[in-house]
């Protein structure tokens, strides 16, 4: 294990010991009342999930921005996370979120059929612009039909259960969203993390990595299995949260010796790490309602977003 790692899992001990603790009324293990069931319950499925999440989409990006050799890829480029929330919405459009796997199950329906499709139309042999032009075609796609189920939606009560859930967040999540996102987002990143060779070839080019034994179909599949397992998992279980696949690549990379093999595994702890000390977060903050995690880690991607516009602007004049 790398001293990186070694210190971002202490501070994710750290950090995940602290959210147990946290919200509006900080608990105190010794004197809270039913403090073992409010921890056990409440406090520890909605922390663990947290990293999960976080690990995912950290580790989405790394691959991401190495594939495409791209600082600015995000995981939401390809689609996927934009048809998992469209398969989210069409299970409240139906009514069907009583039943409470229908809506990860309608989730991840959405992801798998931008997965299939992506796949199908960048082909075997598709080049990275091609695949590039793909999913941001699948995005604008399923953004487009997100908003027509939302405007077709049958009445107020579907039609704000939609938008609040698309803000992203963890409030009130149980075990089951836990089984349910866990398995697939360690599959995930283990399909992710046998794109690292490949991706280390591509420093070099397209060409050069083809010839270093580079197999781009095979690459390919192994990126959009990954991808659609991390994302749509994560969309699957919290709505969408943005940001952190770009955000977390850009922490890390100062600290790494820049290889994209080396960005995976520190960016799923830094992703996770991320995600877990915003919805700590947004448990302490003095607001009416709990702000959606989704919305803070906005506040936090946009700017950061912008920081990296202008510094490669500087770069390149």
């Amino acid at each position: 294990m790398s001293r990186l790692s070694a210190i971002l899992l202490a501070l994710l001990a750290l950090a995940f010991g602290l959210s147990l603790l946290a919200g509006r009324v900080w608990l105190d293990p010794a004197s809270t009342p039913n403090a073992a069931i409010i921890l056990a319950e409440l406090r520890l499925p909605r922390g663990v999930l947290a990293i999960v999440v976080g690990a995912g989409l950290g580790a989405a990006g790394a691959v991401m921005q190495g594939y495409l050799r791209n600082p600015l890829a995000d995981p939401g480029l390809f689609g996927i996370a934009p048809g998992a929330a469209l398969g989210a919405v069409a299970s409240f459009w139906f009514g069907l979120t009583a039943n409470a796997w229908l809506l990860p199950l309608f989730a991840l329906a959405g992801a798998a059929g931008a997965m299939a499709l992506l796949a199908a139309i960048a082909g075997r042999t598709g080049g990275i612009a091609l695949f590039t032009l793909a999913g941001l075609m699948i995005a604008s796609l399923a953004g487009a039909l997100t908003s027509l189920v939302i405007s077709l939606a049958p009445n107020a009560f579907a039609m704000s259960e939609i938008v609040t859930w698309l803000m992203g967040a963890l409030t009130d999540r149980s075990w089951r969203a836990v089984w349910i996102a866990a398995p697939l987002t360690l599959a995930g990143i283990a399909c992710l993390w046998r794109t690292a060779a490949a991706l280390d070839a591509l420093t070099l080019g397209e060409g050069a990595a083809r010839s270093l034994g580079m197999q781009p179909g095979r690459t390919l599949g192994w990126l959009v299995v990954g991808v659609g397992l991390t994302v749509g998992s994560g969309v699957a279980v919290a709505g969408i949260i943005g940001f952190v696949g770009l955000m977390v690549p850009h922490i890390v990379r100062p600290f790494t010796d820049r290889m994209p093999s080396s960005l995976i595994g520190p960016s799923a702890l830094t992703g996770a790490l991320l995600v877990l000390v915003a919805d700590s977060a947004v448990r302490v903050l003095p607001t009416v309602t709990e702000l959606r995690l989704g919305i803070l880690l906005s506040l936090l991607g946009a700017p950061f977003f912008l920081w990296l516009l202008i510094r490669m602007r500087r770069g390149l004049a």
